[in-house]
């Protein structure tokens, strides 16, 4: 029998050692006699580990202390210099009675485990690095679109939100999007696009193209989805200053045709009346001459004055007058639609330096907006606009109200920009982003408040005394 376990002992696939108290080997089987050679009269950290001292932790010594198995991990090398990794358990050997006369130590090599496991820590370092470093917002989304992962990107714009609705964080909406790129991919497993307009923790708007790819388990299952999704709105920005140009240019076309008909009119009169010898009619037709001259300097200016940057047209503008004429004009728009229009000015609200054709544009932009609110809304038997004014010691203040339909939280944070529009394709998108452009070129600001059934208040504050330095921001498109 003895032989028998003797044979076990020296054909185990590991290194077998039995060390006594003062941790000397003093048996050992065939591989560990293979790979460190003699050990007669060595002890075990001298053959294993070429110390001149024991090890700090030693399992052996451990098991000598409590008679407990105990285990760890160790590096050691071999009689031909290789390092090798080795996983390592003991347990104690007693004599008849009980005491612990030595123990068995038992090392498995798992060198080529831990150079695969480190390989692995590598990869994931890797890949980890270029999962938080790519340039655009990565997010994990599991089945309810829970963000179970994101990237740097992705936290530093929108904030450490992991464990929130995707659709809380990036619209700040209480119910999913449809369609929604993510549930396509957990449907049919392909890979989804869409582009979409989403708002940083700051409140910037952001034009993201999307992409997602499933994420799959061992077993081939898509247990998580990713989203991976690209800041654009440069991009789109100048794609709108392009349109913008463009819907400008076709906007004037007509007019611009119908002015030089005009000049061929009154240069047909000049030329009539010279041959026939008939100064009123020269006269008659040198005055249609200048007239449309004078338009189409007009015409072109308003290119100008809208197509490049430029500074207001600075003046001095009275308060009362600026918002009695566009209330004249749009009250009686408001009552054709059946719409009551208020007014409340305070007559001593003074006057401020302006550019009065800008100005003017910003109120009728707004107005107009209301107007249509109040058309859209079909919920209410009744709707009215308030247009009121007030004087204040640095600046006024135009207010201008209405009860029609409101705007939810996403509307309100994408309504000033350049094409955007919740009436379909009844709006162009263009109102409330040159309305706000204007009196950001002012130095002035406008405050939206509004909600889903309630109406909506637009406060726009513009400085009395132009400022030392304009911001950047101008009115053009």
């Amino acid at each position: 029998m003895e032989a028998l376990y003797r044979q076990y002992f020296e054909a185990m696939p590991c290194y077998l050692t039995i060390q006594d108290r003062e941790f000397k080997i003093i048996d050992a089987n065939r591989r560990f006699k293979r790979d460190f050679g003699d050990f007669a009269g060595r002890y075990c950290y001298q053959v294993y580990k070429h110390r001149s001292e024991r090890c700090e932790v030693c399992p052996v010594d451990r098991t000598f202390r409590d008679g407990l198995s105990h285990g760890s991990e160790e590096q050691v090398k071999c009689l031909d210099g290789r390092d090798v990794s080795v996983i390592v358990y003991t347990t104690p050997i007693r004599d008849e009675a009980g005491q612990i006369t030595s123990v068995l130590e038992m090392s498995t090599d798992i060198t080529e485990i831990k150079i695969l496991q480190n390989l692995l820590r590598e990869s994931q370092t890797r890949y980890r690095l270029i999962f938080e470093e790519v340039p655009c917002y990565i997010s994990i989304q599991d089945r309810d679109l829970n963000i179970v992962e994101a990237n740097r990107q992705f936290k530093e714009d929108f904030g450490n939100r992991l464990g929130c609705k995707c659709y809380e964080i990036y619209k700040h909406r209480t119910e999913e999007c449809f369609p929604c790129p993510v549930q396509a991919t957990f449907q049919d497993a392909q890979v989804h696009e869409s582009e979409e307009v989403v708002t940083s923790k700051n409140g910037d708007r952001v034009n993201v193209l999307v992409y997602t790819t499933p994420i799959r388990d061992g077993n081939g299952e898509i247990k998580s989805v990713m989203e991976m999704s690209t800041n654009i709105t440069q991009i789109r920005q100048l794609q709108s200053q392009l349109t913008s140009l463009g819907l400008l240019i076709g906007s004037i076309s007509h007019g611009v045709k119908g002015l030089l008909n005009g000049l061929d009119g009154g240069i047909y009169m000049v030329n009539s009346g010279m041959d026939r010898d008939k100064p009123e009619r020269v006269k008659q037709g040198w005055e249609i001459v200048q007239r449309n001259i004078c338009r189409i300097r007009s015409m072109v200016l308003d290119i100008l004055y809208y197509a490049k940057d430029r500074e207001p047209d600075w003046e001095p503008i009275s308060t009362i007058t600026a918002i009695e004429e566009v209330s004249g004009i749009m009250e009686l728009k408001a009552k054709e639609q059946g719409i009551e229009f208020r007014r409340a000015f305070d007559r001593n609200a003074g006057s401020f330096e302006g550019d009065a054709k800008a100005i003017r544009s910003l109120l009728v932009n707004l107005l107009e907006n209301s107007l249509d609110a109040c058309r859209i809304d079909k919920k209410k038997d009744a709707h009215y606009i308030s247009v009121g004014v007030t004087g204040h010691p640095e600046h006024v203040v135009f207010d201008i109200q209405d009860n029609g339909i409101g705007m939810d939280q996403e509307t309100r944070e994408k309504a000033f920009s350049l094409f955007f529009s919740s009436k379909g394709v009844a709006g162009t998108g263009l109102g409330l982003f040159i309305s706000n452009k204007i009196a950001l070129a002012h130095g002035g600001t406008i405050e939206l408040e509004s909600g889903v059934g309630r109406g909506t208040r637009f406060l726009v504050k513009i400085p009395r005394k132009r400022l030392q330095e304009q911001p950047e921001e101008s009115y053009a498109l």
